[in-house]
This record gives structure tokens, sequence and C-alpha cells, in this order.
């Protein structure tokens, strides 16, 4: 539990940096009309995702998920408020993915920044950071 749960702490700032560097890298090519496809949108999709596994795992065996406990703010965070921001997220992240596969050009890549840039605002306002007072520290 505490290898997965260092995992998924760790991983968070992989996956930011991911989605900022996504986000810059699609307004980039937007401006510049650029045609093909980057990767980089691509890795943070795939990041993204393997946050979303170890995270499930993570909340079916935790100790912070307790829904007799949801008066808690600790406990309904854990429960309710983290889990269900971070799934919008990933669809946004998945959706606008799949989106941009069908078009082209400077479409593409406006697809990718309103959606990536969507969800990175909804994760950074779920990720527990120390100043919440959520009980999870930076790492």
């Amino acid at each position: 539990m505490n290898i997965l749960l260092r995992a998924h702490s760790g991983l968070r700032y992989v996956v930011l940096g991911l989605l900022i560097a996504a986000v810059f890298t699609a307004y980039s090519n937007w401006q510049s009309n650029k045609q093909g496809d980057s990767k980089i949108y691509l890795f943070a999709l795939i990041a993204t995702h393997t946050q979303l596994l170890i995270g499930l795992i993570l909340y079916f065996m935790s100790p912070k998920v307790d829904f007799d406990m949801i008066s808690n703010k600790v406990f309904r965070f854990y429960s309710i408020e983290h889990v269900f921001m971070m799934l919008i997220a990933i669809v946004l992240i998945t959706v606008g993915r799949i989106r941009s596969k069908k078009l082209e050009g400077a479409d593409k890549h406006r697809t990718v920044l309103y959606f990536y840039a969507m969800a990175l605002v909804i994760i950074l306002a779920a990720i527990p950071w120390p100043f919440r007072n959520l009980g999870a520290g930076w790492f």
C-alpha cells in the first residue's frame, strides 16, 4: 500500500509536467498551424491513465475512503471529491485525444489545447496539496 501511495504521489508531478507540456505544445502548434500529431499528447494520456489505475487500486484499499465518515472533510475529499474530479479530468483528456485524432491541422491542436487545459485545471483543484490540510504531503 505504501509503495502504491508513493508511486501515485510521485507520478502526479509527471502527469502535471506532461499536461503542461502538452498544453503549451498544442498552443504553439495551433498558432503556427502545424500539421501532424505530437507524441506529448499521447504520453500525457498514457501517464494519466496509469495514474488512474494506481488511484483506483488505492481507492479500494485506502483507509481514507470511508462513506460512514462523510461529514469529515478529509474522508469526504478522498471518498467523493478527489475521485470524481479526477475521473472527469481523465474523461476530458481521453475525449480530447480521440476527437483530435479525427481532425487535421490547427483544429487538431486547438481541440487538444481546450480539453487538456480544462483537465489540467480540474486536476490542479483535485490534488490534495499540503496547504489544503487533507493529510497529504508534497510527495
